[in-house]
């Protein structure tokens, strides 16, 4: 019987570290999570500027604002699926 109590006083201690652990890794996946986001949410806005951009320039410099504005949007794209796959 004593030794049952053992084993289970163990596993308990066990189990309690790896929740700990694991709250902690929770936390800081939380924050890193919220840092993404906040990055992914400014590149959005850059985003939204540049194609406002398009409409007020010439044929040459919207060919760069446009490529730009592609890349910018890609970037986004790939960040959101990366963020998704972490929820």
């Amino acid at each position: 019987m004593d030794d049952l109590r053992k084993q289970v006083s163990a596993t308990l201690q066990e189990l309690r570290q790896e929740a700990d652990e694991l709250r902690v890794k929770a936390h800081l996946a939380k924050m890193e999570a919220s840092d993404e986001w906040k990055s992914l949410e400014s590149k959005l806005v850059k985003l939204e500027s540049k194609a406002k951009e398009l409409g007020g320039v010439t044929a040459e410099a919207a060919k760069d604002v446009g490529a730009a504005a592609k890349l910018l949007g890609e970037e986004i794209r790939d960040g959101f699926k990366k963020f998704a796959r972490h929820l």
